[in-house]
């Protein structure tokens, strides 16, 4: 029984090791893809938008980019902040109170 005791344990403390390690990995992923750049076919499937939309967007700054032999690209966590300062949860005020 003590046997069987320890060899859970040890299993235990091994699921912790690896689920650690993957919290790691998703992080360091997530990091990466921040500092990546998608092209604009790309920001139009994520965003659900338009083309003029997009357009739009770069010409009144909404979106910053950068423009290489007439294609555009756009950076990921530019594309995270336009989301974050714009999302709304109406089941809170704006003091973040319910």
């Amino acid at each position: 029984m003590k046997e069987i005791i320890e060899l859970i344990l040890s299993l235990s403390q091994e699921i912790k090791y690896i689920k650690a390690y993957i919290q790691l990995l998703k992080e360091s992923r997530a990091e990466r893809l921040k500092d990546s750049w998608i092209d604009n076919q790309d920001v139009l499937q994520t965003l659900h938008i338009s083309k003029r939309t997009l357009q739009t967007f770069r010409k009144n700054g909404t979106l910053p980019y950068s423009k290489v032999k007439g294609k555009f690209y756009y950076k990921v966590s530019d594309i995270e902040k336009l989301l974050q300062s714009n999302y709304y949860n109406p089941n809170f005020k704006c003091d973040g109170v319910k």
